[in-house]
């Protein structure tokens, strides 16, 4: 069954609330509620921030996954407090998911939060750092380009104690990295080229969140360790349309997504990280992903919130 898309579509039970305002007091009257911060990708020709997304858990933004250029701005706009995360996660190192990291770091030395925070992301290769090489390059004592705020990786009452987590992406299924006060997540490699990547899997008040990061259609593992999951809410990427040149090798085309969704028995799709190629072509994005998944597919825009 096909689906009826438009650019901004939502299903009857998950409206998106799109206004800083609302968007944030809607997600935080909800026991579980996804805020994209950031919908874009790596070009600066829209309005949207890098990707960046906030898991909000009765009321506080417990996990912030990936943090995007701009994102610095738009987790102000939505007035996010940085004593409730639980965690940090980066899918990869990519530019459009990192490179706002250390403008949150350095908001947060200003949040007198005397609790650790876990930061986790994937190991690296003979291209990427990992993710701890990554936080010794921004902040560390010695190499650090930011090593003022060092004491995050220390035993220091100055600042939080970081504890960084590298997720091994050589590992098949999923690896839990967070399961504490009714919040369970999950991660699992996925295929991004050369890139070192992952996916994340949310669980709380009984609720599924899976949020797909960059991945190709090269992604099987992704599929077949997901095929019970059944989440409330898919969340991937949509950066290429089923045109001839397109980089499949880093990203699902629509056809792909579609299929995915479908055997993931998606119960919503929300497709954010937009780039201009696709945008343009969303009719016929739509189309193709229609051809396998027929469940609502929402378009999400910087600061809108999807409660479940």
């Amino acid at each position: 069954m096909a689906a009826s898309i438009s650019l901004t579509a939502c299903s009857a039970d998950m409206a998106a609330d799109t206004s800083a305002a609302d968007g944030s007091d809607a997600c935080r009257d909800h026991p579980l509620a996804l805020q994209v911060l950031g919908s874009g990708g790596p070009i600066a020709d829209d309005h949207r921030a890098g990707s960046s997304n906030i898991i909000w858990v009765d009321g506080k933004a417990r996990l912030l996954i990936d943090a995007g250029s701009g994102t610095f701005v738009r987790y102000g706009e939505a007035g996010i407090d940085f004593n409730d995360h639980d965690a940090i996660l980066l899918t990869h190192l990519h530019g459009d998911h990192a490179s706002g990291l250390p403008a949150l770091l350095n908001n947060g030395a200003f949040s007198k939060r005397t609790a650790g925070l876990t930061i986790a992301g994937p190991t690296g290769n003979g291209q990427f750092p990992s993710t701890s090489e990554y936080l010794d390059a921004l902040i560390g004592k010695e190499v650090g380009a930011l090593r003022y705020l060092h004491p995050y990786l220390e035993k220091n009452e100055a600042l939080p104690r970081l504890t960084i987590r590298d997720i091994d992406t050589g590992k098949s299924g999923l690896q839990t990295i967070w399961n504490e006060g009714g919040l369970q997540v999950n991660a699992i490699a996925v295929h991004h080229l050369d890139v070192p990547a992952v996916a994340y899997v949310v669980r709380a008040n009984d609720k599924t969140i899976v949020l797909a990061g960059d991945q190709s259609f090269l992604s099987e593992d992704f599929v077949a360790a997901l095929s019970d999951a059944k989440p409330d809410l898919l969340v991937m990427h949509n950066a290429i349309t089923m045109a001839d040149g397109q980089p499949r090798g880093l990203h699902r085309d629509p056809k792909s997504i579609g299929e995915t969704a479908a055997a993931l028995d998606a119960q919503t799709l929300l497709l954010t990280h937009h780039m201009q190629r696709a945008v343009t072509a969303q009719n016929e994005v739509n189309a193709a992903i229609a051809d396998n998944y027929g469940g609502p597919v929402l378009l999400a825009d910087d600061l809108s919130c999807y409660p479940l």
